[in-house]
């Protein structure tokens, strides 16, 4: 596995001999010429809105300087690659609206623009000279001491060379001695290369690319990918109802039937017994399948919707419930299936744990939320962390950016909300 930056590589014994070094050196080099040339274009545009801010011109010209930054930034992302491999994308914001203005807006009001300029004013008055410092006494020097022998051939016509204009070389075993030196110097040069490299581009992922965005975005790709789990799960659901209702359930049906008819002309004897006794079990075999099914996905929610749903599942239960919901659409899949079975669960801990007479379903949809409420005149005392089975479905609402609460005092009345931010799609039958 190749090493992801300059630090790991270091650590490697073949650093010497991998491009590792290499790359440091471009990315200081590249630092120092990118500094420089920086520090140019803002000393002009400086001094070029200085000037013409006397004829108020230079005041719009000064946004120019307040989104310098920004190119730059961009600049030292890709840099960045040439010894971390690991991304350092930007965090900007995506205006609300198309147009050079809300452009401008959105640039000039997060903090990330800032941020970056700050950037941009130390690399170009403070960062890139110390690029070119740790090249030249990293690289440039150890690599004259080795061209001693050379400049004695060449230049010192073979009887001299100055090494480093500060020490005179007259023989040639002194020139090559110093040729070895500057070989072992530039080894160890390399190295204050990659730490030079490393701490430049740690510093500047710190500045334009922070920590705290890039678990920021990291949190948000996560919701979405839970998001899209529960869309996939209530997919596979509704699948799996479907082929159910459409298959295995048809199939029982026929055979119920010809079971039926069989019996039906069948002679009293043994096999009419039989017959009877399969035509049973097949009966209750098609019963336990559609509850399976009511179970998986109920139907009535995918084709009606939540009230109809809801009122369904009122009606199975043995408690007697009033239901009174105000929806003047739908909503998602996603949050109806959720809703629907939050109210199912609560409804079988009514039927088995509260000892209620009466229970009660409302709910509607305002600001933009879907809310649910169920209220039961049973003993209270409810405990979520005791198994009543709403501890996952509160995991589940939670995926959705719902919120589920339940008071159960004492004596009673049990209250649990439900809420979900959603908008309604138009009343409607989804069953096509």
């Amino acid at each position: 596995m190749h090493p992801r930056n300059v630090w790991q590589a270091m650590s490697r014994p073949g650093f010497l001999l991998s491009a590792w070094p290499w790359r440091s050196a471009a990315y200081l080099l590249t630092g120092a010429v990118t500094g420089a040339a920086t520090l140019v274009v803002l000393v002009v545009l400086a001094a070029v809105c200085g000037v013409l801010t006397l004829v108020l011109v230079g005041l719009p010209l000064l946004v120019l300087v307040a989104l310098s930054g920004i190119p730059v930034a961009s600049v030292e992302r890709r840099r960045l690659r040439l010894i971390d491999r690991d991304p350092a994308p930007g965090r900007h914001q995506v205006p609300d609206a198309p147009g050079l203005r809300p452009w401008l807006t959105t640039r000039l009001r997060e903090p990330v623009t800032w941020r970056e300029l700050g950037y941009t004013l130390l690399f170009a008055g403070l960062l890139w000279p110390v690029d070119a410092v740790a090249i030249v006494v990293a690289l440039f020097l150890p690599l004259s001491v080795v061209a001693t022998p050379l400049l004695m051939a060449t230049v010192g016509d073979g009887e001299e060379a100055k090494v480093l204009k500060q020490w005179t070389v007259t023989t040639w075993p002194t020139a090559f001695t110093a040729a070895a030196l500057g070989l072992l110097l530039l080894a160890l040069g390399t190295y204050l290369l990659g730490v030079a490299a490393g701490a430049r581009a740690g510093l500047t992922r710190l500045l334009i690319s922070s920590p705290e965005g890039e678990l920021g975005a990291k949190v948000v790709e996560l919701a979405r990918s839970r998001a899209r789990l529960v869309d996939a799960f209530e997919a596979e659901r509704r699948r799996i109802e479907r082929d159910l209702h459409d298959g295995a359930q048809q199939r029982l049906v026929a055979l119920t039937m010809a079971l039926g008819l069989a019996r039906l002309d069948a002679p009293p004897g043994p096999l009419a017994d039989q017959l009877t006794k399969a035509h049973g079990e097949a009966g209750k075999a098609l019963a336990e399948l559609r509850e399976l099914i009511h179970g998986i996905h109920p139907k009535v929610l995918t084709d009606y919707g939540l009230h109809a749903a809801v009122t369904d599942a009122a009606d199975r239960c043995v408690v007697p419930v009033d239901v009174a919901l105000d929806l003047p659409g739908r909503p998602t899949p996603a949050v109806e299936a959720a809703a629907y079975f939050v109210i199912c669960e609560a409804l079988a801990n009514v039927e088995k744990h509260s000892g209620a007479e009466r229970a009660r379903v409302s709910g509607g949809h305002r600001d933009g939320r879907l809310f649910l409420e169920l209220r039961d005149d049973g003993r209270g005392g409810a405990d979520p962390s005791a198994g009543s089975g709403l501890t996952g479905l509160a995991d589940r609402v939670s995926v959705l950016d719902g919120r589920l609460a339940l008071t159960s005092p004492p004596g009673g009345p049990t209250l649990l909300r439900v809420e979900f931010p959603c908008e309604l799609t138009r009343a409607g039958d989804r069953s096509a």
